[in-house]
């Protein structure tokens, strides 16, 4: 089994968001050895198995696995291990009861997607209005750099077409205004298992999909950005270069420089995208494919969305990885 390697860092001792003065507070201590945690961006941890993480948390280890070889790594999450974490989630909800200790362990930010589909692409995802106020609360409690919100993926369907997007990120982002500085969204990559499962459920649900050109995507963004702008976000694109306009910048989803302001001291790590034209920063993401429950029918990590349900059922809560 192999053990990831992190780099050193200085040691933190715990962060803090003061609502009256508006800034982030820290103590730091010696030094240790640090990495950045993804959890995760293969499946919602918050929403599905915050319990099984603060089990790992407290034996101050995890299993996942290499989605090529399928050879099992061992990641330390030891306090003198890890600098950060960068939680994924639709649903912060079942996860805030774990923020406080959590906060007290290391910092972390949140990359939150809300995109307020309706159920036919979304089938168990919450509301676009519990999801707004859930946000809203995580910031009110950790500050406004403490999540990011997510308009991704965006997907063109007979439900959903470009006027729709435009309308929908409009209400959620005067909904957001506050909450959090920057969006990041992105145009749905149609893999192979993509495309089986979205038409599947385009027969089954009555709609139709397809994946326009270059040229309207574009459109669209340049659209997204400025109703961005006026509300207070900054508009950014992940990992999609060729899509890219003016006053739009590719984003950097798990980001040191964010963590940094959260922590209140200076977090660095290298830039190592998990494909080309991302800006992402080295860390280690915990999660598993085929193991999130949501059932988005566009979803990139999931093949099955039946069984990825039952695996979700079956789970124990002290196996040493969230997917076997």
């Amino acid at each position: 089994m192999e053990t990831v390697q992190p780099v050193r860092r200085p040691e933190f001792s715990r962060f803090l968001w003061c609502v009256d003065c508006g800034v982030y507070s820290s103590i730091l201590k010696s030094t240790g050895t640090f990495m950045i945690i993804s959890a995760s961006y293969k499946t919602d941890i918050p929403a599905f198995y915050g319990d099984w993480f603060m089990e790992r948390l407290a034996a101050g280890w995890c299993e996942t696995k290499n989605p090529y070889n399928r050879r099992s790594f061992r990641v330390s999450l030891a306090r003198n291990d890890v600098d950060g974490f960068v939680f994924w989630t639709r649903n912060i909800r079942p996860f805030l009861p774990h923020l406080g200790e959590i906060a007290e362990f290391r910092p972390f930010t949140v990359q939150y997607t809300i995109t307020n589909y309706p159920s036919s692409l979304e089938t168990r995802v919450v509301s676009g209005d519990k999801s707004i106020a859930n946000m809203r609360q995580l910031a009110g409690h950790y500050g406004p750099r403490a999540a990011v919100w997510r308009y991704d993926p965006i997907l063109f369907t007979s439900l959903t077409p470009a006027a729709w997007h435009e309308d929908n990120f409009g209400y959620l982002a005067e909904a957001l205004a506050g909450a959090t500085d920057e969006v990041v969204v992105s145009f749905a990559q149609i893999y192979r298992k993509t495309k089986r499962n979205l038409a599947q459920a385009a027969v089954r649900q009555g709609f139709r999909w397809h994946d326009p050109e270059a040229e309207t995507k574009r459109g669209l963004l340049k659209a997204l950005n400025k109703t961005a702008a006026n509300t207070g976000l900054r508009l950014t694109l992940c990992a999609q270069k060729d899509f890219l306009v003016e006053g739009v910048n590719l984003a950097r989803c798990i980001d040191a420089e964010r963590l940094s302001d959260v922590a209140g001291f200076a977090i660095s790590a290298r830039q190592k995208g998990n494909r080309p034209d991302c800006l992402c920063q080295l860390s280690k993401d915990i999660g598993g494919y085929d193991c999130c429950p949501h059932g988005c029918r566009y979803c990139y990590a999931v093949n099955n969305h039946e069984q990825a349900k039952i695996k979700y059922q079956a789970h124990q809560l002290l196996t040493a990885a969230v997917s076997l």
